[in-house]
């Protein structure tokens, strides 16, 4: 595709919107919080910020002005800095499609929880009658609510990954419905996108403003929240904690997806996108602060009720067991009146000794729940709890929605516009080109909606787009850096923006960058070798709970498939560059010595040629030279003939 033919964004606002729709995702609200829990509260923060400078804003920025400079997409960018680098775009590209074959399957499961929110008592706040009408569902008793309604009416999960089951209807149309919005938000590119994102990049802000308003309300959000801001200061000597900080800014500016480059490619050639990389970093990493924030208080809400619970069991148990009046004990005085009537009644309250629960909000607080569990799980739980329950539901889940849709709509632009940079894709329609990626990723993200399916999200989530990551930014910045060329790199950036960029940008592609990055990138291997057998969270529904399963044999490969495929194109494009390169020298080469051999026969021809003609001619100087020797000779004969004659006229006259 011609890059003067290439379609622009409206506007640059436009433009920061789609970043900002892509950056800020699903992992802002339920990584984020679980991090920032793990590692220590408010201490989190420092790692976090440390290397949000130090490497996410060069990162980002260097992926913006790639896209810019080239107008194309990442593998029509890289292959013209170098051929070689060809493959560091498809790698891109591949990368994309694993996330996109999973990623709208969670979208079905926020379109589930938002259709089942429209109900007089939300599903997941009751635990459904069994079949005999004689009590409650067995699992969701031995469970809870809402890990029932989340692990076998929405996922309807098998024991685990080995078995195999029908698909599930409800989550199948979810699904397509998914795909379907997603489609309407690309179908004509940039053109559509520009359009959408202003809904999916400002509408989830409106709903966290909301939310942390009422978190802020709820009995014992102040409780999260100082767990939060209080930091514990020894874990910035793990080592893990700073990692982790690097992995998350890492992943949630979405860097090394080609996504970053396809939608910077759309941008006039004059854009500032070094004010812009910097605006949408901050964007992104101050709503990770702020949705970690609202989870806090929410979470803070949950773990108060919950210790309450435990408190009033006890409660009720010593009432019961010791008959004492309904308002001798509260609350408040629970643990009190434990240590009173152990010391006076031990022999009764030995009895009960077994069934009184270790109640402790510090132990609620501290209990960390990632990803789906936070999500589907957790705020479902506390949200069961508020009043009018069924509007903070639907407000949450199409928040969710939203975050969700907003990041598809940048890993589709990363596998359409490198297409699109073909010609054999360049003669199709954007609507036709679209809707065929599509089909293709809606098709195949069909097995994830299968019984074992969310364990197979599980996978693609933890293999299929992170160790790949790593080496594609790797392989970026020292691409820039040293084949490229930095100074011939800031020259681009002074041709588009006006000015180079400055030291600090410099030292952070050429040397901080670089060295992170492969510190990230061996601590991920040793890891991964050290950490044994790779593992999964297997449910069992006659414990109630997620037991950690090794992962089979077949799984084992199918990871080893993720990590390797994504990788291989980088050395494998560049090998076929090469071979494709010498064969062509090769041949221009047979080509030469040809032309040469040609020349010679003629030089040879041309000489025996002349060698010929050089006899014939002295041949003919030879003939000549006899013939005029002969006529000489007749010549002479016929001169003394008339001599005679003259002589004997002479003769005969005298």
């Amino acid at each position: 595709m011609e890059k003067d033919a290439r379609p622009n964004w409206d506007s640059p606002v436009q433009f920061v919107l789609a970043c900002v729709s892509y950056a800020v995702g699903l992992g802002n609200v339920w990584r984020f919080p679980y991090l920032c829990q793990m590692h220590g509260g408010g201490g989190f923060l420092i790692p976090y910020l440390i290397m949000l400078v130090v490497q996410g804003v060069p990162l980002f920025y260097m992926e913006l002005a790639i896209g810019q400079k080239m107008r194309l997409g990442s593998i029509g960018a890289w292959t013209s800095i170098s051929p070689y680098l060809g493959g560091l775009g498809l790698a891109s590209m591949v990368a994309s499609i694993y996330l996109c074959l999973y990623y709208n399957v969670i979208n079905a499961w926020s379109f589930w929880y938002l259709f089942n929110s429209f109900q007089a008592t939300l599903p997941w706040a009751v635990c459904p009658i069994n079949s005999n009408r004689t009590g409650y569902v067995e699992e969701c008793e031995t469970a809870t609510s809402t890990q029932y309604f989340f692990y076998r009416e929405t996922l309807n999960i098998s024991p685990s990954i080995e078995a195999s089951g029908s698909i599930h209807t409800g989550q199948v149309l979810c699904f397509l419905l998914a795909w379907g919005l997603t489609y309407l938000f690309i179908v004509r590119g940039v053109k559509s996108t520009g359009k959408v994102v202003y809904f999916t990049a400002i509408f989830p802000y409106i709903v966290l403003f909301i939310y942390l308003i009422r978190g802020f309300t709820l009995h014992g959000a102040i409780n999260g929240v100082k767990y939060m801001v209080t930091p514990k200061m020894e874990e910035l000597a793990n080592p893990t904690t700073w990692i982790n900080a690097a992995t998350q800014i890492f992943f949630s500016l979405g860097l090394g997806f080609g996504s970053l480059i396809a939608f910077s490619s759309y941008n006039q050639y004059n854009n500032n996108f070094e004010r812009q990389a910097i605006i949408v970093s901050i964007i992104n990493s101050g709503t990770s602060i702020f949705a970690c924030l609202v989870t806090f208080s929410i979470y803070g809400f949950k773990a108060t009720v919950n210790f309450e619970n435990c408190l009033e069991r006890s409660r009720i148990l010593l009432m019961n067991t010791f008959d004492l009046a309904e308002d001798s004990i509260s609350i408040s005085n629970v643990s009190d009146w434990i240590q009173e009537l152990d010391s006076l009644y031990p022999v009764e309250f030995a009895g009960i000794s077994g069934k009184l629960e270790n109640c402790s909000l510090e132990k609620e607080l501290d209990t960390a729940v990632e990803g789906t569990g936070l999500a589907f799980i957790v705020y479902s739980e506390a949200i069961m709890n508020m009043p009018v329950s069924q509007l903070w539901s639907v407000l949450y889940f199409f928040m969710l929605l939203l975050l969700g849709m907003g990041s598809m709509l940048g890993n589709i632009m990363a596998i359409v516009t490198p297409l699109r940079d073909f010609k054999v894709f360049s003669f199709m329609s954007t609507e036709l080109l679209n809707g065929l990626v599509c089909l293709f990723c809606g098709l195949l993200g069909l097995a994830f909606t299968t019984p074992p399916g969310n364990y197979w999200v599980t996978i693609f989530n933890d293999y299929g787009a992170t160790f790949s990551l790593l080496f594609i930014v790797l392989i970026e910045v020292i691409s820039v850096s040293y084949i490229y060329g930095i100074k011939r790199f800031e020259k681009d950036i002074e041709d588009m923006i006006g000015h180079r960029p400055n030291w600090y940008w410099k030292i952070m592609w050429t040397f901080v960058s670089p060295v992170l990055l492969v510190g990230l990138f061996i601590f991920y291997i040793v890891n991964y070798i050290m950490g044994g057998v790779p593992t999964y969270q297997a449910w069992n529904k006659e414990l109630g709970k997620a037991e950690v399963t090794p992962y089979p044999l077949f799984g084992q490969v199918v990871i080893g498939l993720l990590l390797a495929s994504s990788i291989c194109c980088v050395p494998l494009v560049a090998l076929f560059v090469f071979c494709k390169k010498r064969r062509a020298g090769n041949l221009v080469e047979r080509q030469r010595t040809g032309v040469c051999h040609r020349d010679v026969m003629k030089v040879k021809l041309r000489m025996r040629g002349m060698k010929n003609m050089m006899k014939v001619k002295l041949r003919m100087r030879r003939m000549k030279n006899m013939m005029k020797v002969k006529q000489d000779e007749e010549d002479e004969e016929h001169g003394d003939m008339m001599k005679v004659k003259l002589r004997m006229k002479r003769m005969k006259m005298s």
